[in-house]
């Protein structure tokens, strides 16, 4: 973290220094820069004319200020790092550039991304306001010293959720935690159960789902890891969470394949060897994570920022550069051929994880956002799950009253 830190008062001192003609800003969050530090030299021979600096911050404090940024028309950078569950939100606000303009002619692009990627990033209006950057399959890491401490094998851990409980219930025994926190576990099943044409939350006519079987099962799954003691209560992003993660406290973590990153890079460095990456449990997929860029209509360099944002995503070079440097899995469909993607992993104990996130890649469906989607994941996730986790609230309740409050919020 200190190295991430530096990083940004180093970048923050060299905004603070220019911001002529030419130098394009980029806004973000880690685990990024590792990435940038290594692609912005090879940009600059390429580019002698054009200055890439960067400034991060951590993924809630980076989303809080674009907001303010875009609010006021100042503040932003020339390029801003997205996540999937912001963009539409942003884009709806108007502050970004259309980038189908004819001074930059993103439509031409669109056949080189995968699909689903790349139509989050349009408007409601057909235009193209966010190019992906990198996407998220969905998998579940875990620790194979712990899976071996009680003779298990991951398949039979993951054949369903009744089969993880289980995997949960002999690692209590060992004071381990089947995972941080259950939570984790009904934002995977509601994220990636989604029937087809309906959005995450509101089906096609903005009605809501939050009373759905989907929504049901997700709590039920969460309600049964928390009321056995299986978790560690721990909310991600925290000391104690990486703590988990360092000391082996926590056997398996549901996320997107971009984790591996986070792991090897600042979280867990001196566990290399001990993970492996599966799929989620019970046979499902989606996309979990995902990253695009914009150029806020506030930028000074617009030119430059799209030559920028044109490097980072539409050529191979630096689509591979970041499945290698921070496991951020590409979204140019052109690199899936690539030899890297039959490398084996040194710190997945030489596991050729990659070839299992391009199969979960290609099974990942389309999931339109919809207006009211961040409220919406505000108050199930942040409101109605926490009542029924922490308060013992009954599900059904606890939906209906969420379901409630966001009809009001969204009006």
């Amino acid at each position: 973290m200190k190295k991430i830190l530096l990083a940004a008062a180093t970048s923050v001192a060299m905004i603070a220094s220019s911001a002529m003609a030419g130098d394009v800003r980029l806004d973000g969050f880690p685990d990024f820069n590792s990435h940038l530090d290594k692609l912005i030299p090879s940009f600059a021979e390429k580019n002698p004319d054009i200055k890439i600096t960067y400034q991060m911050n951590n993924h809630g404090d980076h989303h809080k200020k674009l907001t303010t940024n875009l609010a006021t028309g100042s503040g932003a950078g020339d390029v801003v790092i997205v996540d999937v569950g912001f963009i539409g939100s942003f884009i709806n606000a108007g502050g970004f550039e259309n980038l189908s303009g004819s001074a930059y002619g993103a439509d031409a692009m669109s056949g080189e991304f995968v699909g689903y990627a790349w139509n989050q990033g349009k408007g409601s209006d057909g235009n193209q306001y966010g190019v992906p950057i990198d996407i998220g399959p969905g998998v579940m890491y875990y620790r194979r010293d712990i899976l071996d401490s009680v003779g298990g094998e991951i398949d039979g851990v993951i054949k369903d959720w009744d089969s993880y409980i289980e995997y949960g219930k002999k690692l209590k025994a060992k004071k381990v935690f089947l995972i941080a926190d259950a939570a984790d576990v009904a934002k995977a099943i509601i994220l990636t159960t989604v029937k087809p044409g309906e959005g995450y939350f509101f089906d096609n006519d903005g009605n809501s789902l939050i009373t759905s079987q989907r929504f049901v099962d997700a709590f039920d799954v969460a309600k049964r890891i928390r009321d056995e003691g299986l978790d560690g209560q721990i909310g991600a992003w925290t000391n104690e969470w990486y703590d988990g993660f360092k000391q082996g406290t926590v056997a398996t973590q549901l996320s997107g394949a971009w984790l591996l990153g986070h792991l090897q890079n600042w979280m867990a460095p001196d566990t290399k060897g001990k993970w492996g990456a599966s799929n989620l449990p019970d046979g499902i997929f989606g996309s979990w994570g995902g990253s695009f860029l914009a150029i806020p209509k506030q930028a000074k360099n617009k030119k430059e920022a799209w030559e920028f944002i044109k490097f980072l995503t539409s050529t191979s070079e630096a689509q591979i550069a970041g499945l290698k440097n921070i496991g951020s899995f590409p979204v140019l469909k052109a690199t899936y051929s690539d030899a890297a993607f039959d490398e084996p992993i040194e710190f997945l104990a030489g596991q050729k994880a990659r070839q299992l996130f391009a199969q979960v890649a290609e099974k990942v469906p389309a999931v339109a956002p919809k207006k009211g989607d961040l409220i919406a994941e505000d108050v199930v996730f942040r409101g109605a799950l926490l009542e029924v986790l922490n308060d013992g609230k009954d599900i059904m309740a606890a939906l209906k009253d969420a379901e409630r409050l966001i009809k009001r919020r969204v009006k």
